[in-house]
């Protein structure tokens, strides 16, 4: 392969989208959560969230503290100007809630699980305030120059699909509705790991596009949730270690499995520690040797037609 490790990844790689590399749990903070990150233990939280006291502390967010994100996102649009989509990302109420409330990560949410049933009023309390504080920071983004955001509810998947309905779902469509109001031409993305048993109710959140985890096959995906919406994804992140030629053949079956229309190819994941630069590279080449006919309401696979 060429230089591409010496470069950034966007001057390697002129992907159709590009995302600030950073964390959903960067604005907590700005609302009165401050975290550590501790090398093996991942983020840590002092001091969770648990009574309606430890509520008391939280407070609206402050923008003001999160400038270093604006400025990124205005140095990125600036950079890569109409040549690519620039993304922003939030994390969703319930997920967020998860690292405030079990003090960081876990495997098995038993605290938070344990609160919807035990202290309801608390949990939606939190939510309540994580759903304002994120709606703004969405837009705070789309302004600073943010074509696209991205709603991550990571461990959203961790709930049964009844119990996503009651602490997830309400939450992410108050988002979306701020958001739609505000920003009215700005797409919403909404991506769950391990999402296939919720589908159809992601759908219902009104987002423009769904994100689908490599263990939905795409064209049940696609069969589950209509041609009225867009998708995106879902190649196995762990393709990216195979012979090049099953990759192409991968993408293939992944992109003939969607369709035509309204899908944005990506990985079902984020691209995996160690990945070989040389598969990233093949990975958007090959992406980029499709051809649609765009006069028969088709459009090329890629992030910059965010809704195709």
């Amino acid at each position: 392969m060429d230089d591409a490790p010496s470069r950034k990844p966007w001057e390697a790689f002129r992907p159709d989208g590009v995302i600030i590399f950073s964390d959903i749990l960067t604005p907590l903070p700005a609302f009165g959560v401050p975290f550590d990150i501790e090398e093996v233990r991942g983020p840590v939280i002092q001091s969770p969230i648990r009574s309606e006291e430890d509520l008391k502390a939280l407070y609206p967010i402050d923008l003001d503290k999160l400038q270093f994100v604006g400025e990124s996102l205005r140095i990125l649009r600036k950079e890569v100007g109409e040549k690519a989509a620039v993304l922003g990302f939030v994390g969703a109420p319930w997920t967020i809630a998860t690292y405030i409330v079990e003090g960081g990560t876990t495997r098995t949410y038993t605290t938070i699980k344990s609160m919807c049933h035990t202290a309801p009023d608390l949990l939606r309390g939190l939510l309540s305030h994580l759903t304002k504080a994120i709606a703004e920071y969405v837009v705070f983004q789309v302004e600073a120059g943010a074509h696209c955001i991205q709603i991550f509810d990571s461990w959203g998947g961790q709930l049964p699909p009844d119990m996503w309905d009651r602490w997830s779902k309400p939450y992410i469509n108050e988002i979306v509705s701020i958001v739609k109001q505000k920003c009215p031409q700005t797409p919403l993305v909404l991506y769950i790991n391990g999402n296939g048993g919720l589908l159809e109710r992601m759908k219902g959140t009104g987002v423009d596009v769904i994100g689908l985890d490599w263990t939905v096959d795409m064209a049940d995906g696609r069969k589950r949730l209509g041609n009225d919406i867009s998708i995106q994804g879902n190649v196995d992140p762990a393709y990216l270690f195979s012979p090049l030629p099953s990759i192409t053949e991968e993408i293939k079956r992944v992109v003939n499995c969607a369709g035509k229309k309204g899908h944005i190819l990506n990985l079902g994941h984020g691209v995996l520690v160690g990945t070989p630069e040389e598969a990233v590279a093949h990975f958007f080449n090959v992406a980029r040797s499709f051809k649609f006919d765009t006069k028969a309401n088709s459009s090329p696979v890629g992030a910059h037609n965010i809704v195709a």
